[in-house]
């Protein structure tokens, strides 16, 4: 289900205070729910020595946040140098996090190097060669291609653009033993917000067949093996949750073998966002017009700078008015913002309570991906983000956007390049 119950009843009671207090739009996450799953995590896969989940950064780069992962013993998986930045705020250090860029700029490489340094995660056989300071520890990332499917949202590995193909993998490796690596791990994404729970444990197999590959040609022997995120979450109502235990249950077996086979087995590292955060995250926002024409519309003080997933991957997010929850009558309504965009929608033609101007409208599952994606577009400012607490108090841990941080950028120094020969 969207949104756990537990969330929805400590939230619900409270939520006309806090847009009283706050004001609309915000984001609110709860602490216990992620607080929760972290350790239920950990608990699935204690079977498997050195298990440990790396936070995709990405999915809610907020430091509160990043806090409770930090707490949780988690590590951080990033992909640039604010978000290294924030993880080393929090305590991050040295193999707490796990660096993965696409495309890496030679300032990125250098910035992942310094405070410690980083797990180093290539997605480019190319990139070995641009490393300016070639680390012991190395790891890559791998594109199976053809030998596997992806899904709607990362693509068909074949197209996809990210890590290293089957064909480079080995070489990948020797060419970082010629650089002087001794320590290595092996890297795979492909799959986001999948539900199926035999997806993960196939890509489990799937890297540690690759890791016997790899071991067999260079007799190297891998310290871990990083299955990724894609840890999927039910968005809709009718969607069964992904099946965590059978899950961990197949993949822990799968590294009993590896160890009988080669008489040990390396540490199983995860890097999920979603299933971390989130349901455990939602956006509430306020009506406040009613449009009739061809067809009834709901407008709310947010727009898809708040959250732009319906408008980017047509996705659903199920919605709530709030004191209405339990309403038989229901209206169809297209729900959408003030964007100067036809394809700001948060819901289309969907049936819901009346709703008033006045009513609070409650869209779940905006705890990874929703604040982190928005933009400035149209000048539309990104909201405030609130943390339920575990003893019912609620924390601001970002204030909204103002017109001054939209005018931000255009105060600099002035300066007037004259090209050589004009």
């Amino acid at each position: 289900m969207p949104m756990s119950q537990s969330f929805t009843d400590r939230l619900f009671p409270i939520v006309e205070q806090l847009s009283e207090h706050y004001g609309t739009p915000f984001h609110v996450y709860d602490e216990v729910g992620i607080r929760e799953t972290g350790e239920s995590l950990k608990k699935a896969f204690a079977g498997i020595d050195g298990f440990r989940e790396y936070y995709a950064v990405k999915a809610l780069p907020n430091p509160r946040i990043l806090q409770l992962m930090h707490e949780m013993g988690f590590g951080f998986d990033c992909s640039s140098i604010p978000e290294l930045i924030l993880s080393r705020q929090v305590g991050g250090r040295g193999e707490d996090i796990m660096f993965t860029s696409n495309n890496t700029d030679p300032v990125e490489f250098q910035a992942a190097a310094g405070e410690g340094g980083c797990v180093l995660n290539l997605d480019d056989i190319s990139l070995i060669d641009k490393v300016p300071e070639f680390p012991e520890l190395i790891c890559f990332r791998y594109n199976p291609g053809p030998r596997r499917t992806g899904n709607v949202i990362i693509g068909n590995p074949v197209e996809a653009k990210y890590g290293v193909t089957h064909e480079q993998i080995v070489d990948a490796y020797r060419k970082a033993q010629a650089k002087g690596a001794k320590r290595f791990g092996l890297h795979t994404m492909v799959a986001s917000n999948e539900l199926d729970y035999s997806y993960m444990v196939e890509t489990a197999r799937m890297v540690l067949e690759v890791a016997e590959l790899v071991e067999k040609e260079l007799d190297i022997r891998f310290e871990f093996v990083n299955i990724g995120g894609g840890f999927g979450i039910p968005y809709r109502p009718d969607q069964a949750s992904l099946d965590i235990d059978r899950m961990s249950k197949e993949i822990t077996a799968q590294f009993s073998v590896f160890r009988e086979k080669h008489g040990y087995a390396p540490r199983m590292y995860m890097e999920s966002g979603r299933y971390m955060t989130g349901p455990h995250g939602c956006l509430v926002t306020k009506a406040i017009n009613h449009k009739d024409t061809y067809r009834k519309y709901i407008g709310v003080d947010a727009c898809m700078s708040s959250l732009m997933r319906p408008a980017l991957y047509d996705a659903y997010h199920h919605i709530d008015v709030v004191g209405k929850e339990g309403a038989v009558d229901r209206v169809v309504y297209d729900i959408v913002g003030s964007l100067c965009e036809n394809n700001d929608k948060f819901a289309v033609q969907r049936e819901l309570p009346q709703i008033d101007e006045g009513d609070l409208v409650v869209l779940h599952d905006t705890g990874a991906h929703g604040h982190a994606m928005g933009f400035q577009y149209n000048g539309r400012l990104r909201p405030k983000e609130l943390l339920l607490r575990a003893d019912g108090s609620v924390e601001l841990i970002r204030r909204e956007e103002n017109v001054a941080d939209y005018f931000a950028t255009l105060q600099f120094a002035k300066d007037n390049f004259v090209p050589s020969g004009s």
